[in-house]
């Protein structure tokens, strides 16, 4: 009987052991991590204004940047919040998609091309947030891709917008010109935000801002206005409404979260991992988007007679065309500033 008892108490003893080595084998499986840096340790084009901690060293193998999504440093909420924003939205996609025929019913496809837009969005502004980090041209590189994203997903509202909420009154007048402006725009748009981050570090930043946000201003101003000319016949009956409203008052702040740098100005230190005002026009801008996708789910169904009756059959094949189109424009708007900033790059390489 003592024997039994030993012989268990020893197996107790050995399986603790194991247990207790258990911290050691996932450290040696999982590569350390770098310790995170303070600004003065990293380039001063990579700040952040008013970010003073927290930024991961550069020039570390591929494979640091992926499993930085479960580290903490400055970049974390960025990522996560246009990532959980991205499988929302392909969940809402999936649901929407049991009750629309996106295949065969040409009057979705605006739907749809907004729902895409939006999801590449949220998938180049996660990669951007993530794999920034690595270099100088790696910054350059992923974040003229996250504009590309804004160009195209500005486009997808406006197709949007256009189709599902103009009235007959505007329709009237714009009709024909409304959709190659707003690709216009949205090409506009991704020039000047990608001039504005290559010019980031040349004073005074408030300019480089203004090249950023004024493209971006004109572009809302005029894909948003079927959705302001409906909120100004306002109608208590009209069951969209409050969701027009959503996302008129979500944009406004996404732009204002985006311009101005607070809470961290006013807190310096504290909120370089969570509540710096990038992170909160990420949460606004995601609750933008699926505000805008539930608001055009609805008006498919209530307001099919008459968007069927203003737009030709063939508009929803050209604002498809002219989409993929806004993508590549953008696209090779990015290439050619990518290009600019690493003959830059080699440039100033030389002199050094």
């Amino acid at each position: 009987m003592v024997t039994i008892v030993m012989e268990r108490i020893g197996r107790l003893f050995i399986s603790l052991q194991q247990i207790r080595q258990v911290p050691q084998m996932l450290a040696a499986a999982v590569p350390s991590m770098p310790s995170t840096l303070r600004d003065a340790e990293f380039p001063y084009e990579m700040r952040e204004r008013y970010i003073c901690t927290g930024y991961r060293p550069l020039h570390q193998n591929w494979r640091y940047y992926f499993l930085s999504l479960f580290q903490c440093h400055n970049e974390t909420i960025n990522v996560w919040t246009h990532l959980l924003a991205f499988f929302i939205i392909l969940a809402k996609f999936r649901e929407i998609s049991d009750t629309v025929d996106f295949l065969n019913d040409r009057h979705s496809w605006p739907l749809l091309v907004l729902i895409v837009s939006s999801l590449i969005y949220s998938a180049c502004s996660a990669a951007a947030h993530l794999l920034a980090g690595k270099s100088k041209l790696c910054h350059y590189c992923f974040f003229f891709l996250d504009y590309v994203g804004v160009g195209q997903c500005q486009y997808g509202s406006a197709v949007a917008h256009f189709y599902y909420a103009v009235d007959e009154g505007m329709h009237r007048y714009v009709g024909g010109v409304f959709m190659p402006v707003a690709a216009l725009l949205s090409c506009l748009s991704c020039l000047g935000c990608c001039y504005g981050k290559q010019r980031s570090h040349t004073p005074p930043r408030w300019v480089c801002k203004m090249c950023q946000v004024v493209p971006s201003i004109l572009a809302y101003i005029w894909d948003s206005s079927p959705v302001n000319k409906r909120l100004l016949s306002w109608s208590s009956k009209d069951p969209a409404m409050v969701y027009y409203l959503g996302q008129v008052a979500l944009f406004l702040s996404c732009a204002f979260f985006f311009t101005v740098p607070l809470p961290q100005y006013c807190f310096p230190r504290r909120c370089d991992f969570m509540g710096h005002s990038h992170q909160i026009f990420h949460v606004l801008l995601s609750c933008c988007s699926l505000c805008q996708i539930h608001t055009y789910q609805v008006e498919y169904v209530l307001r099919r007679d008459l968007y069927s009756r203003l737009h030709a059959s063939s508009d929803p094949g050209l604002f498809v065309r002219l989409y993929a189109f806004t993508l590549a424009a953008c696209s090779l708007v990015a290439a050619a500033m990518f290009i600019k900033v690493k003959q830059d790059c080699a440039r100033k390489a030389k002199f050094e």
